[in-house]
């Protein structure tokens, strides 16, 4: 499965990581690049922009809190705008249920 991975921190590198050893073709992407070294060495690919990441057939984000998913999920070229038709977004964020549903109506649209 081709899948973008947004969000490398202490979790989301680990989850990262046995995607990749699990055989899955991963494009990763974090605002700080150096977190997307250790990943690229297991053979993961690089996503210069969060759109990079949203090639696949699907994407997980895996962010801080709600402000950091909305940035990256419902900007212009954020990941809803991104997905291609009939791919997945999985937020593996503690998020708000008023996020939670702003996210799925814009991915209905």
């Amino acid at each position: 499965m081709k899948i973008g991975f947004i969000g490398l921190g202490r979790m989301g590198s680990a989850m990262a990581a046995n995607l990749v050893k699990a055989g899955h073709d991963v494009t990763v992407f974090n605002r700080s690049p150096e977190k997307r070294r250790a990943l690229l060495e297991l053979g993961a690919h690089e996503a210069a922009q969060v759109a990079d990441a949203c090639r696949g057939d699907a994407v997980i984000t895996m962010l801080a809190d709600d402000m950091a998913v909305a940035q990256v999920a419902l900007a212009d070229d954020g990941v809803v705008g991104k997905l291609r038709r009939g791919a997945l977004h999985v937020s593996m964020s503690t998020i708000s249920v008023a996020l939670s549903k702003k996210l799925a109506q814009a991915h209905a649209q």
